[in-house]
């Protein structure tokens, strides 16, 4: 039985909906995977027609009904877009309200093992808060719904895998929110994430702060006084963790075979050569949650909402990532005793 992978529809004024019709066009959709939309059917009706694209819909009212059928798009739909109010790339805090509850159903149906995974397409955090979600983001808010303690933001993509410290913050407050603590619980979920992908025992990269990794306390004590004691105390556990690295060096040496994965200590330094490297194929993923989450490495691209020229390469990506960590998820509940 293929697994379902519930795919959030994303904000209704974004590029959400149009990957998500695109996706469905293709016959590679449905090869490993029985997807199921999560969002307005009003929405996904009018995006279709507008691509003219061949798919039909067929509302269904929970997970098992799903069918992948090329051609078809099985959708939970959940009626809460005006569509007298709606216009591509004007988004409003009711497509704000609207993206939560699309989520909220989607984490219900994985938690209660529905959907083997959650895919999502991109939100607007303003318009999040604009409804009175005060999340940072998609993780934040699944972390939320789901419980977790433990998070973090993993990035595959262009030869790379990294893991963020510090996510949705100012460049200012990333100093003080890099702690040893910190660290070492980003270095636990880098490993385990990498165990999930089939890596025993992987060779992980800790990026340094402050450039040339302080040297040695000439710029910043980051390094000495919070990092390198976390990179001590996890190999003190048998993890295969570097000292401290310059990211102008560690991202060079990931991409060429040296670190399976990079823990990058905020947002930017992380993301910045990923992107580089692959955007719009990369693949967002939520580690330490009790579910499977996988997203697009992209925005709401509001300015090109609704002209039909998005890219679904990296939702397509994060489709086929998701059915791969589900599968392993499910091979190792078989295997507990």
């Amino acid at each position: 039985m293929k697994p379902v992978i519930a795919i959030t529809m994303g904000d209704p004024a974004g590029i959400g909906p149009e990957i998500i019709a695109k996706l469905f066009d293709s016959p590679a959709a449905f090869v490993s995977s029985a997807p199921v939309v999560i969002g307005s059917a009003k929405i996904m009706e009018k995006i279709v027609a507008e691509l003219k694209l061949g798919i039909s819909l067929r509302i269904i009212a929970r997970p098992a009904e799903a069918e992948p059928t090329v051609g078809r798009m099985d959708i939970i739909n959940l009626d809460n877009v005006d569509l007298r109010k709606h216009a591509w790339g004007r988004p409003t805090a009711a497509s704000g309200r609207a993206v939560v509850e699309y989520i909220t159903r989607a984490a219900e149906y994985a938690l209660r093992d529905e959907a083997s995974a959650v895919v999502t397409a991109p939100i607007s955090k303003e318009m999040m808060n604009a409804a009175g979600f005060n999340f940072g983001g998609h993780t934040e808010l699944l972390a939320h719904l789901t419980k977790a303690k433990e998070f973090g933001m993993l990035f595959v993509g262009g030869g790379l895998t990294l893991i963020l410290v510090t996510i949705h913050h100012a460049l200012q407050d990333v100093p003080r929110l890099i702690t040893r603590a910190q660290v070492l619980k980003t270095i636990h979920l880098a490993h385990r994430a990498m165990q999930d992908l089939g890596i025993a025992r992987p060779r992980i990269g800790v990026a340094a702060l402050n450039p040339h990794a302080s040297e040695g306390g000439l710029f910043g004590n980051e390094e000495l006084a919070e990092i390198l004691p976390a990179v001590l105390e996890a190999r003190g556990e048998g993890i295969d963790a570097s000292d401290p690295i310059p990211a102008d060096t560690l991202f060079y040496k990931a991409r060429n075979g040296f670190f399976d994965i990079v823990v990058a200590m905020y947002h930017d330094q992380g993301l910045a050569p990923l992107k580089m490297l692959a955007f719009g194929r990369a693949v967002n993923v939520t580690v330490g949650l009790p579910i499977v989450r996988t997203s697009v490495d992209h925005g709401t691209a509001y300015d090109i909402a609704g002209k039909g020229v998005a890219d679904p390469a990296s939702l397509a990506e994060a489709v086929t990532l998701a059915v791969r960590l589900a599968e392993a998820r499910a091979v190792r509940r078989k295997e507990r005793p």
